[in-house]
Formats: C-alpha cells, structure tokens, sequence
C-alpha cells in the first residue's frame, strides 16, 4: 500500500469517526475539513444553513481563473437505526482488504480519496483550478447544496467540469433521473360515522386520489429509455396516514408521494395533471358537503435529472483515465443534474458501489481507492497544463 493509499485510509477513519446522519449536524466533520485544508494552504469558505447548524465547504487550488475541475461528495450518511451491524459503524474497521463503517461507500470514501491528493498537488504548477466543494443533507433530498451553488454563482469563475462521487464503481455515470417529492394533505370534516354522509371523509377522498395517481403511473411506463432501469418514469406512494377512530368520519389524510422522472420528461406535466384532478374535480365535490374541505400539496425535495451526452469531450476523457467503453446510468439520485444546471459539464464517478450503500456493515475495497486515487491524479495532472496544450 503506497503512502497516498494509506494517507486515504487514515483520513477515512477519521471521517467516519463523525456521525453526520442528516439529522445530526456535519460542522465537526467540516470544521475537521477545514482545518485539514488550511493546514495544507488551501483558504476554504463555509456556508452555512439559516441556523448555523450545518455548512458545506468551498474550497479552491490554484489560480483564481475560469474552468478546471470541482471534485463533490455530500457529508451527510443514512441512519443505522434498526440496523444489525456487525462492526461498529462509526468506527473504521478494516479486514481482508475491505474497509467497514457508515459512509465508507456513501460517500466518505471518495472525500477521503480527495482529501488525501490534496496533499501531494503541486499548487505552484497548476495552471487552471483545482475545485473542492462539501455539501450537507444529500440524503434528504439534495438540500444543502443549494446554498453553495448560490455561492458558485455569484464568483465570476466557475469549473468547467464537476466530478461528483458517487459510489459507481468506478463508472463513470452520465445520466440518473429526477425526483420531486410531495406531501398531499387532505382536510374534510368530520361526524359520527353512523351520519356518514353529513361529513367529507379525508381517507376516501385520498383514496380517489391515490388511484389517479396510480393510473397515471401506468401511462409513465408506456414511454422506455433503455438506457435506465427501471426503463421509465415512476410514481410512487411512501406514506400515509389519516383518521383517529374508527366510529368517526376522518377530517384528515395525509400521504407522501415521489416521482422519479427519465432526463427527456418534464415533471411539471405530471404533477399539474394530478393538483388538476385534486382541484377542479375531489375538491368542488368535497365543498359541496363543507366548504372548509380542501387539498393541499408541499414540495418536500427536489433535484432534476442529469443527462451528458457520452460525445463530450470530458466525458471521453474520463472513460478513457477509467479505462472504460461507455457510460452507464445510475437508478439513484445525485446533485449532479444541479451542478449541470449551473452549466458545469457533470458525471458522477466514484469509488464503492451502491450496493453497499446504505446497508449494515457498509464497506469500500481497497481495489476501488486505489482506481480513485489513479482516476484523482490523472485529473490534476491535466490542470498542470494550459487548456490550449492539454
């Protein structure tokens, strides 16, 4: 194991060390960051949520000069709750050339791998800019990355190329889908359920709406890219709740919605037609039996799809460094499809597999490390060179 392997390994430890589930604050684990960065002369800048309980991290090597490339993972990791792990999960065990803890896939594994080339680029010669940048609250819906793409906008440089992480096993990954998550409240009224028709019932008017929403799922899967699996768009139900007795006709249903849409789809086209079904046909039937009766949709998360095509020159020059034919596709979400808003060429690449991911006893092999750590170096060298001579 060379000395940047094992620099990455030790630095893994550590970050794993810090629970930053979404629910916990990440500033520990970006206070470490910090210091690691500045201890190695890179200034950083932190951005803060409203309450100063969570940041991501702003980090720039190099020239202060348009394009290079933006290396990105997300701090934050799933819970372990009600999950039978074998190792401890916030504590580095290493076996047989596995490393397990919580985030070692996803994605404390490629911030480690990032963290670690810190060490031996040679700022002096850079001549485009090497990007790193740390978000939170990933894992509940590309939150936190919002407020340092704000930042990103308002510099008047910005990278050419963003590489998010990902655990891909090292494919280089240039297309996922879209999500838009939903909360839909239902407010009826309510009476003795032996009087039902006096009172609006909340469940049933759910129910209504939940079956065109399922109707709609199967128009969904009649449009196929085979390029993603599942090969269309989906909608899906996660939750719901509603009603407090039995002998009582429920005034309140709630239920959580998603959908996950392919990068050619729109999403607006099907979420308006379900508020138009909600709306202009269960609502005016709701009122005609109590006027407070309503409908009501909150957007939880969102974040679009990504698409590059496989044409792109950096997307070739990474199947290259990656020894790979072609790009594939994930099922999953990242932040990618936001960065690529920002008009920043983005493919997710990243050490792990997704398999692992979010999984008791979570582990990254060696083997992957090592093809990032050779991806990572490959990348900076390109920045030692102008973008006319690379």
């Amino acid at each position: 194991m060379n000395s940047l392997h094992s620099r990455t390994v030790e630095l893994l430890g550590s970050l794993i060390e810090f629970d930053t589930t979404s629910r916990e604050s990440n500033l520990h684990l970006i206070n470490f960051v910090r210091d690691y960065l500045v201890a190695k002369g890179v200034s950083c800048e932190l951005i803060f949520n409203q309450e100063k309980s969570k940041a991501n991290l702003l980090a720039t090597l190099g020239p202060q000069v348009e394009g290079g490339i933006m290396l990105s993972g997300h701090t934050d990791v799933v819970p372990v709750t009600g999950q039978q792990w074998h190792y401890p999960p916030f504590q580095l065990t290493s076996e047989q050339g596995r490393h397990y803890g919580r985030g070692t896939a996803d994605m404390k594994g490629f911030i480690a791998c990032m963290l670690a080339l810190v060490a031996q680029v040679d700022q002096a010669r850079l001549q485009r800019p090497l990007w790193l940048a740390l978000s939170y609250d990933e894992e509940v819906g590309c939150l936190g990355v919002h407020g340092l793409l704000d930042e990103l906008a308002q510099r008047p440089v910005k990278p050419e190329l963003c590489l998010v992480g990902e655990p891909t096993s090292m494919q280089p990954v240039n297309g996922h889908k879209g999500k838009v998550a939903l909360r839909c409240q239902i407010v009826g009224h309510e009476c003795h359920s032996a009087y039902t028709p006096q009172g609006v019932n909340a469940i049933n008017y759910a129910a209504q709406l939940i079956h065109f929403i399922l109707k709609r799922d199967e128009r969904l899967a009649e449009e196929v890219n085979p390029a993603f699996d599942p090969p269309f768009s989906t909608l899906h139900i996660g939750t719901i709740t509603g009603g407090g007795a039995l002998n009582i006709v429920p005034n309140h249903c709630q239920f959580d919605m998603e959908l996950r849409y392919l990068p050619q789809h729109s999403p607006d086209t099907v979420i308006d037609d379900i508020k138009a079904y909600a709306n202009h046909t269960l609502v005016p039937q709701m009122q005609q039996r109590f006027s407070g009766s309503a409908i009501a949709f909150n957007t939880l998360a969102a974040y679009p799809a990504l698409y590059v095509a496989q044409s792109e020159p950096w997307v070739q020059r990474l199947l290259k460094w990656t020894q790979q034919t072609a790009t594939t596709t994930v099922a999953f979400g990242t932040e990618a499809g936001l960065f690529h808003q920002q008009g920043i060429t983005t493919v997710v690449c990243g050490p792990g597999s997704m398999a692992q991911g979010h999984k008791p006893d979570e582990y990254i092999e060696d083997a992957q490390i090592e093809q990032c750590l050779q991806l990572l170096v490959k990348m900076v060298e390109t920045l030692y060179v102008t973008a006319q001579t690379e």
